[in-house]
């Protein structure tokens, strides 16, 4: 195939293999991943011989001999492919290519240079953080756990921990979301666990459920099955619509109405990702170990399950997660002593996550039943499971009870933008507010105390049957008086299917952290755009091409140059360039100041700086003119920087900042001040 996309001929390079982020092993490895799927499905090889003859093009290409390429594969899927395609061949080359392009990260080798971007900045074994692009780093580290779980090698499962322990302790959302930033799509730094500009690609909580599925079928243990269903309910749900058709591309914690899912994306890696794993839902269900059988998901559901001396049917009857009875029939095929292994969610045993991230703030026992044939069950606890063995006949029929009372969240003091703030769970559901269920339509004036009561109830006729929260919340008006409102909570990975609108995961608990309403303003009211000057040169100002921006004028008031919690407009893949920003007013104002917060933070994807300068201009007429400024233009950190004109009567203001050589920029906000 030829791409003659030339738009993206920066990307792509212009032959083949030429760069290793350009997608192609990527594309190759979906491939595989499709075949394997399809062969296994059907027993048909049509496109199994299709991945072979690729997947030894790719073999033949790269490795560690000389005359091979010597690179990793950049955008990770194909290691976990070819170990897929191994097992389904037998060929050893292709777990041998799957563990060459593992071993080859970090190395650093024909040239490439080391990226965290990539997760190609150290070798495997020497890392212990996890950085860079989101979905690359699940992929690598889900085909790191079958390398090594297929050649034996426990120095990457040690490295494996290391790395996972950072990203459930430090950078897992309450959803089971992971990647914080749009720049990049993927880390920032530890605790930066931000709401409203939270990134969490649809595709990097699919990422997130393969690695952990595969570190539980490393270990047995049933943390990293607490990190799947946590990332299955919600936020890998959250990327599509109930009616199947539209999609998240990001999946952000709060919302002031710019989030809505889309029918489809130039870059729609999400909605084909989102097809093939619902249809992989039921490979996550169950597993097996020897004879023994572990319950992994609550699912309605009749599986046929083979162990090693029997063959078991498990009926599983439940309306888990709405409700917490799970009732379990095992017919064996013969009878025969051996365990079965019940997942007890980290949930139902007050932990919301397997590390120290989030707790509960009631930290009373919390109790769940299990009978066998209506009598308690004789089991032991065992890396998170109810182990029940003994001799097990058709018909024998088990019982679990969970504890569904709403629960609050709380995030360790580190993540500075959830101080003050509680979230709702009941069961594995994560609840948020949307502005269409509360009377006034407000999210952000409102908080919910602490010792506030919180009830559940099942609304069959609510977005296709959910269970919501009902409670009384407190809301502060303007005027800062405070008083009881009702508020309703749904599901999160529910929101956003009746339209656009507010939307807030973490409730604050005190007026301190809640917001009012603020009035409008001159800048809030206004449209706000990127002014592109035409490509010609001699080209009239009025070829020049504008693009609607957003996040400046939204009246969230920064802490600091690098404070990106809230929404904020940043100038993308533009180093050393003059860039703009305009208003466009509702009507004509007399105007005679503004004020600017820049944006200012480090990033692997791309510096933000300060501008080198800046200057302001006003609309007169068609034309921009340069205001008659009184004050210097500053381009101060961490302030707010005032210019004051002269008095101008105008429809439209524009900033034209000149980046710093090399480095990017942004606005935080930008208010414009009346004149007097």
């Amino acid at each position: 195939m030829t791409n003659k996309c030339t738009r993206l001929s920066g990307w792509w390079g212009t032959h083949r293999w030429e760069k290793i982020n350009s997608h192609e092993l990527y594309n190759s490895g979906h491939l595989y991943e499709a075949a394997v799927a399809h062969y296994r499905a059907t027993g048909k090889r049509s496109l199994l011989d299709v991945a072979i003859r690729n997947a030894d093009l790719v073999c033949q290409v790269f490795g560690p001999a000389e005359g091979q390429k010597h690179v990793p594969s950049g955008h990770p899927i194909v290691e976990m492919a070819l170990a897929k395609l191994y097992k389904v061949t037998g060929n050893e080359q292709y777990l041998r290519t799957a563990r060459y392009f593992v071993e080859e990260t970090g190395r650093c080798t024909d040239g490439h240079a080391p990226s965290e971007y990539s997760q190609d900045h150290k070798p495997i074994l020497q890392q212990d953080e996890i950085v860079g692009h989101a979905v690359r780093a699940g992929y690598l580290y889900s085909g790191v756990a079958d390398v090594a779980a297929l050649t034996g090698d426990t120095a990457y499962y040690h490295a494996l921990s290391r790395i996972w322990e950072n990203m459930a302790g430090r950078k897992l959302y309450i959803t089971g979301g992971i990647g914080s930033r749009a720049q990049g799509e993927g880390f920032g730094p530890d605790y930066e666990l931000h709401n409203h500009t939270a990134y969490c690609e649809t595709c990097a909580a699919i990422a997130n459920v393969y690695w952990n599925h595969r570190m539980f079928l490393a270990t047995g243990n049933s943390k990293y099955y607490d990190v799947v269903e946590r990332a299955l309910y919600n936020g890998v749900l959250s990327g599509v619509s109930l009616s199947g058709d539209r999609f998240f591309y990001d999946n952000p914690l709060e919302s002031m109405g710019q989030h809505e899912r889309q029918a489809w994306f130039g870059c729609a890696c999400c909605p084909g990702n989102i097809t093939r794993f619902m249809a992989s839902v039921p490979h996550y269900t169950y597993a097996t170990q020897g004879n023994d059988v572990f319950v992994n998901l609550f699912v309605e559901s009749q599986a046929g399950i083979p162990t090693t001396g029997n063959r078991l049917e498990l009926h599983q009857a439940t309306d888990y997660p709405w409700d917490g009875t799970v009732s379990l029939t095992v017919n064996p095929r013969k009878k025969q002593d051996f365990a079965l292994r019940i997942r007890i969610p980290g949930w139902a045993k007050g932990r919301p996550v397997p590390t120290d991230l989030y707790h509960y703030i009631k930290t009373e026992d919390i109790t769940f039943s299990l009978t066998v044939n209506g009598k308690a069950a004789d089991y032991r606890m065992e890396d998170g499971y109810a182990v029940i063995r003994r001799e097990w006949k058709k018909g024998d029929h088990v019982r679990l009870v969970l504890p569904m009372e709403v629960r609050r969240v709380q995030a360790c003091p580190q993540v500075e933008d959830d101080r003050g703030k509680t979230a709702f769970e009941r069961g594995p559901v994560v609840f948020c507010l949307e502005g269409t269920d509360q009377p006034d339509g407000k999210v952000f004036n409102k908080f919910i105390p602490e010792d506030a009561a919180v009830h559940a109830f099942y609304e069959p006729d609510l977005l296709q049957g959910v269970v919501c929260l009902h409670g009384t919340a407190k809301a502060i008006g303007r005027d800062g008086r405070i008083g009881d409102v009702p508020f309703k909570a749904v599901p999160y990975s529910v929101w956003n299917n009746r339209g656009a609108g507010l939307m807030a995961v973490w409730i604050p608990t005190s007026a301190d952290a809640a917001r009012p309403e603020p009035e409008p303003t001159i800048a809030s009211k206004a449209r706000t755009l990127m002014i592109q000057a035409p490509i010609q040169k001699d080209a009239p100002e009025s070829a020049a091409t504008e693009t609607w921006a957003w996040g400046v004028n939204d009246q969230w008031e920064p802490k600091r140059s690098s404070d990106t919690s809230k929404p904020y407009h940043y100038w993308w893949l533009k180093r050393g360039t003059e860039e703009t920003l305009a208003y466009e007013f509702d009507q004509p104002y007399d105007v005679s100041a503004v004020e600017v917060y820049w944006l200012d933070f480090d990033h692997y994807d791309g510096n933000f700086r300060v501008p080198a300068s800046w200057k302001l201009y006003y609309k007169k007429g068609t034309a921009w003119e340069e205001v008659e400024a009184a004050t210097p233009y500053t381009v101060d950190k961490d302030r707010y920087n005032r210019v004051d004109f002269k008095p101008v009567r105008t429809t439209g203001l524009k900033i034209a900042a000149r980046l710093q050589d090399g480095k990017s920029g942004g606005i935080l906000e930008w208010k414009v001040l009346p004149a007097r």
